[in-house]
């Protein structure tokens, strides 16, 4: 029976091999054409499972197509087995012509190699030729030409009978893989023949591209487009733009045609324009609008070039940038100023001041003699009792008059002196009870107690001239929100060296004042209300400082309850009223969630001088905020 219908049998194959080879050629890309070629193993040649293996650039193969089983196309396509694990696997088991057939005797010892694989354990076969789940046949696909480019490597499994393919079924599968890799480098050829159709017709497009594609890309852009001329008397002149641009600047294109980009770039951008290269140049830079306001742009420059002629136009991309910009300016003022306060942080605030500082070669023969004349104009740290009580005859540790004269809080008696070291009645309070005639000398005495009913002895604290921080070059530096060395000035060039005022008030002398403030009575807040309370406190602290300075001074959060002032243009005296008008402002109770909280504050004034660094001017004012604080008892303090 099996001889007559053996006849048959293949007659059938020969049909459904000739279908499945016929739709290798029907697929229309190399995707599809792998893909069908898995699809046709199943459907025409009797297993449950195929695979197309095919080879890489780099010599390994990927699985490229799976057919059969859902579950296993999903866990191996894409996954690639190396070329010499395949060439092993090609060099195993039995030869059936160019098939390649490893039983699961000998293929137990490829369970662990990296070719992707989708076999199952099962029981050991019941008769000779029954399929093991774990035996192995290959049909590698070589390049069609006689030589022996291998193209991939089908791989089968299941058969449907259950058998080990016979002669008819091994013959059938490797003309089917012969028949593949025919229809495999068929596509390959097909693909690489539409790429290079597509780079061709692409070259054509280019070559061949009208006005008329071009306006329609030009006048419909969403942001601003240019053509400008190039060369001759009229280079740079603006030929045409789009409703983008002129929406964007507010003007017509018929006005706007009479203009050059050079006319309406801010005058401080026209460097930078004149800068940006024609080809490929990118800037970003300011435009006039028709109503004299400008907008931030980003230009990006092309040329439209003649084959014959060389570059004919230029045409330019105009984006509107002001959003951005205006969110970098944001980002710039986060970075240096505190998140709580607003005010410039303990990073801007050396900044700003190290713009104001130098080495002042050969002004200074010995870098410490500018901080040891600052200290001697000021009474330095040495000679006598720190906390420099006394009845105001000068024998105070920190200036050389001592602290006496100023006011008392609570009491009578001798003040607390200046900080000028000079003798002198300093602040001469209107007699009245329990505030004692001062007797010794100085400037600081007055801010150092309360200051209810206080008349300063000597002309009220005047309103003086802004100090204008960024309109010398030497300080637009630190112009903006943040310190730019790039745009700092040599230290010799046009830098105005900074000095501290001399010993004498009355000499008229001017400096760079720095007031270093700490709060008194602030951590017993934070431990008392918390700290939501702490930093609403703090919040309402930097307010009146902000609102004591005039508009060209800084007032700085150094960290926690420290902040720092820099005025400049101050002499003693008036660094002094500062500080007074400060410590006035800052001792009102605060009303948060509905109580009223208090605070003190500790004033240093320590002087700016080019020779110093940052840290040396700081640590001067802190020294003296500290000498002053300890000069006061803890109530004191609190009460203000």
């Amino acid at each position: 029976m099996e001889t007559e219908s053996e006849p048959y049998v293949r007659l059938a194959t020969l049909r459904q091999l000739h279908d499945v080879v016929g739709e290798l050629n029907t697929a229309r890309s190399l995707a599809d054409t792998l893909q069908t070629v898995a699809d046709g193993i199943v459907k025409g040649l009797g297993y449950e499972l195929a695979c197309v293996n095919l080879v890489q650039p780099d010599g390994d193969l990927v699985v490229a197509a799976f057919a059969g089983n859902a579950a296993a196309e999903a866990l191996i396509t894409g996954r690639v087995g190396a070329r010499a694990s395949w060439e092993r696997r090609l060099s195993m088991g039995e030869t059936w012509g160019e098939l390649r057939y490893i039983p699961h005797t000998e293929g137990w010892i490829l369970l662990d190699d990296d070719v992707p694989q989708w076999y199952t354990e099962g029981p050991d076969p019941r008769f000779e030729d029954e399929w093991h789940p774990q035996d192995r046949l290959y049909a590698p696909m070589y390049a069609p030409g006689g030589g022996r480019e291998l193209l991939g490597v089908i791989s089968v499994d299941r058969p449907r009978g259950g058998r080990r393919p016979g002669p008819w079924g091994r013959e059938a599968l490797q003309m089917y893989a012969s028949q593949a890799a025919i229809a495999i480098s068929n596509a390959r050829l097909r693909a690489n023949m539409q790429r290079a159709l597509v780079r061709l017709e692409r070259e054509q497009q280019a070559l061949r591209a009208s006005e008329e594609s071009f306006r329609q890309a030009f006048e419909y852009a969403p942001s601003g487009m240019a053509i400008a001329e190039m060369g001759g008397d009229q280079h740079g002149r603006l030929l045409r733009t789009n409703d983008a641009l002129c929406r964007l600047l507010g003007r017509s294109a018929s006005a706007i045609r009479r203009y050059s980009f050079s006319d309406l770039v801010h005058p401080e951008d026209i460097g930078t324009l004149l800068r940006t290269s024609a080809e490929g140049g990118r800037a970003e830079l300011r435009l006039a609008r028709r109503d004299n306001s400008y907008v931030w742009v980003s230009l990006r420059n092309s040329v439209v070039a003649d084959t014959t002629d060389g570059p004919r136009f230029l045409l330019t991309h105009v984006e509107d940038i002001e959003e951005r910009k205006r969110n970098e300016l944001q980002l710039a003022h986060r970075a240096s100023h505190d998140s709580l306060t607003g005010l410039p942080n303990s990073a801007e605030l050396r900044a700003r001041l190290s713009a104001r500082l130098c080495e002042r070669p050969n002004a200074i023969s010995v870098r410490e003699t500018a901080v040891q004349a600052v200290d001697k104009a000021y009474g330095g740290y040495e000679g006598g009792n720190d906390n420099g009580n006394g009845a105001g005859n000068g024998a105070g540790g920190y200036d050389e008059a001592g602290y006496g004269g100023g006011v008392v809080p609570y009491g009578q008696g001798p003040g607390y002196g200046g900080y000028n070291g000079t003798s002198g009645a300093g602040y001469a309070p209107v007699p009245a009870p329990g505030y004692g005639p001062g007797t010794g000398g100085g400037y600081g005495g007055g801010y150092g107690g309360a200051v209810e009913g206080y008349e300063p002895g000597y002309e009220p604290y005047e309103p003086y001239e802004p100090y204008d921080s960024y309109g010398d070059p030497a300080e637009r530096a630190f112009q903006g929100d943040g310190f730019d060395p790039s745009a700092a000035p040599a230290p010799l060039d046009h830098h105005v060296h900074t000095v501290a005022p001399g010993a004498d008030p009355d000499d008229g002398s001017k400096g760079l004042a720095v007031l270093f403030c700490d709060l008194d009575g602030f951590k017993s807040i934070n431990d008392r209300f918390g700290h939501n309370t702490g930093d609403a406190v703090l919040i309402e602290v930097a307010r009146r400082l902000n609102t004591g300075v005039r508009d060209g001074d800084t007032v700085a959060r150094l960290g926690g309850d420290e902040f720092v002032v820099l005025a400049d243009g101050l002499g003693a005296t008036d660094a002094a009223d500062l500080a007074v008008r400060l410590r006035n402002a800052i001792i009102p109770p605060i009303r948060v969630d509905g109580r009223a909280v208090r605070v003190g504050a500790s004033f240093g004034i320590g002087w700016a001088s080019c020779g110093m660094t940052v840290e040396e001017v700081l640590k001067s004012a802190d020294q003296r905020m500290y000498i002053e604080k300890r000069s006061r008892s803890k109530v004191q303090r609190r009460a203000g």
